[in-house]
């Protein structure tokens, strides 16, 4: 006895599809008055942040859109197709608003139309095509890796002004129930915000929904990987000044701190937007510790210079004499013995 059921079922389905259809034309607005605009409901869920791209400023992003208007010439009375409310139809067959991301940062901006639009007999139309985004986000490293940003994602029309199409934002802020957690960034907030913005170009207003997504790093891994091993590399230059002169490891040891330095600063350029902008403050960090074990290298190579001086090879001049042996003790208040 289910056979007939759903054989009445797809049969009815067939003629509410035949009928919608029969005349309807995906390229015309569905309104009724030409000066009318249509009315999108709009909300973003974001699923997943794949990547944050600094050394090219390019968040990437999975996102769900959901777009929700009226078409009046997709209504029905359920009565008369088995009580059928709902109807799931290719995107392709219906009339969809060109709702594209303004700062995309790859040449492809429309969205993949191959996901089905949900029906309902009242004439209302949900469509929610999922999406991966690429945008410009501007990367602000400079308390990296302690750092937070702001990334910025527009949505709206590329060719319907207001008067044709108007952007409604449903709720304050972006999706986030289904948010797939991210190993690397931890999202703080992502409000929305409804603009009404008149371009150069144009004489028309163009409405857009504009998400900011306040992200913050999760500093564990930079930390372990690299800022205490960083620190624990430049106290082992103070150590230097406790070898004896006649330890011949002062100057090697001094060296190798240095070069280490060098391969953490080149990891950390690898990792920054190459950008004369913003200079990261472990940056400077590194580079001012990489000029103190500059100079104590500079000032080893003078010890060990004047260690290894004897009478036979030198003498020592009367200036030495005198600050070392009658200046420096009166100011020190030390006694001859």
């Amino acid at each position: 006895p289910l056979f007939p059921a759903v054989a009445v079922a797809s049969e009815a389905e067939h003629r509410l599809f035949e009928r919608l259809f029969e005349d309807y034309n995906e390229i015309i607005r569905p309104v009724a008055n030409v000066s009318d605009p249509v009315i999108i409901q709009f909300e973003v869920s974001m699923s997943q942040l794949v990547k944050v791209d600094e050394v090219n400023q390019i968040m990437e992003t999975n996102l769900w859109l959901k777009q929700i208007w009226n078409d009046y010439k997709l209504k029905w009375d359920p009565s008369e197709y088995d009580g059928a409310e709902f109807m799931r139809v290719p995107a392709q067959k219906i009339w969809k608003p060109d709702i594209v991301l303004y700062n995309n940062a790859v040449g492809d901006f429309q969205v993949d139309d191959k996901t089905k639009a949900l029906l309902k007999y009242t004439g209302e139309v949900t469509w929610m095509p999922p999406a991966i985004f690429k945008s410009s986000c501007k990367i602000d490293v400079t308390y990296f890796p302690f750092d937070y940003q702001n990334c910025t994602m527009k949505f709206g029309s590329w060719s319907y002004d207001k008067a044709k199409i108007d952007l409604v934002l449903i709720g304050s802020s972006m999706n986030l129930k289904e948010y797939w957690e991210s190993g690397e960034w931890a999202v703080i907030k992502a409000p929305g915000y409804k603009h009404d913005i008149k371009y150069n170009c144009c004489e028309e207003i163009y409405p857009d929904i504009t998400y900011s997504l306040y992200i913050r790093r999760l500093p564990l891994f930079y930390t372990i990987n690299l800022i205490i091993p960083c620190l624990l590399i430049s106290f082992l230059t103070v150590l230097v000044f406790y070898l004896p002169s006649d330890c011949g490891e002062k100057v090697t040891l001094c060296i190798s701190v240095l070069l280490s330095l060098t391969v953490f600063l080149l990891v950390i350029t690898e990792t920054i937007p190459s950008t004369s902008l913003v200079i990261p403050l472990i940056g400077e960090y590194l580079l001012f510790t990489m000029i103190f074990v500059t100079l104590s290298i500079v000032i080893t190579v003078f010890v060990l210079n004047v260690h290894y001086r004897t009478p036979t090879t030198h003498t020592m001049p009367a200036w030495v004499k005198t600050v070392f042996l009658h200046l420096l003790p009166r100011v020190m208040f030390m006694t001859r013995p």
